[in-house]
């Protein structure tokens, strides 16, 4: 009888560790890009794609493996994805990708590109005045349109909704390489511009008197009666750097840099038209 007991306590002890393992069980870890974690069982993997299921389900999910940055597998092995052969398709071949792939090719078609406008104390750079810069010098290639000749201007919409659809503005356009632009903005001819600058201040104050003056009928003394009013004023300077680029078939055909002579807050549109007008696509008629 002794016997018996301890055996059923024996029996009872293993289903008991077993059902606590089989409710324990390990499972693997899915580590997604975008910080998603998701516990599951993996059953089958390829160069492309994840399949698992979910604690409790047997329905098998597929996941591409461009979405995975690391998988640690219940065994206790890891396995890690290599980011840039993930993010390939988007970043390395203009082509490869719907969103930037190539715009058809318009020869003999110049896009302005946006304007870096860049305080260089503080390394901060404005989009308004970027924006404001890129529609000037626009504006000013259509106005000498005849000057350009065979070179029409893409309409700046359609630049930048291009741009804006690979994800470019005036923050990153100077680190996209100019062939890729060509393809992104289907144009062989391009213009490159920016706007660099520090700003100064000098204060200037200004009194002015006035007043009279009489004799007392009582002591025969001189009495003034004098009002004294200074006004302040603050001079802002502007010291510009103006980079002028231009570019065919991905080649540097003209590049420029130019200070304009007066510290005006507007003085770089001067030195933008300077630069434009002894530009090799500029012809007087």
């Amino acid at each position: 009888m002794r016997i018996t007991k301890i055996f059923t306590i024996i029996m009872l002890l293993v289903s008991v560790a077993g059902f606590a393992q089989g409710g324990s069980k390990k499972l693997d870890k899915i580590i997604k890009r975008d910080y998603q974690i998701i516990e599951c069982t993996i059953s089958k993997m390829s160069d492309k794609t994840v399949e698992y299921s979910l604690p409790g389900e047997t329905l098998q999910i597929s996941l591409d493996v461009s979405q995975i940055a690391r998988i640690d597998f219940s065994s206790g092995r890891s396995q890690t994805f290599d980011v840039a052969a993930a993010s390939s398709p988007v970043s390395s071949s203009v082509s490869s990708n719907p969103v930037i792939a190539n715009a058809p090719m318009k020869t003999n078609t110049i896009a302005v590109l946006p304007v870096p406008y860049v305080n260089s104390d503080n390394l901060q750079s404005s989009e308004d005045m970027s924006k404001f810069a890129q529609n000037d010098l626009y504006n000013k290639l259509l106005d000498k349109s005849a000057n350009i000749l065979p070179l029409t201007v893409q309409d700046l919409r359609t630049t930048n909704s291009l741009l804006h659809k690979a994800g470019i503005d005036h923050n990153n356009i100077d680190d996209t390489p100019i062939e890729d632009l060509e393809r992104i903005l289907g144009v062989d001819n391009i213009v490159a511009a920016k706007v660099s600058f520090t700003m100064s201040s000098s204060s200037t104050a200004t009194t002015y008197n006035s007043g009279n003056a009489k004799i007392s009928d009582n002591d025969k003394k001189l009495k003034t009666n004098d009002i004294s009013t200074t006004t302040a004023n603050t001079q802002m300077y502007y010291y510009y750097t103006v980079y002028f680029d231009m570019y065919k078939n991905s080649t540097k055909i003209y590049s420029q840099t130019r200070k304009p002579f007066l510290n005006l807050k507007d003085s770089w549109i001067d030195s933008v038209s300077y630069l434009l007008k002894r530009s090799p696509i500029y012809v007087k008629r």
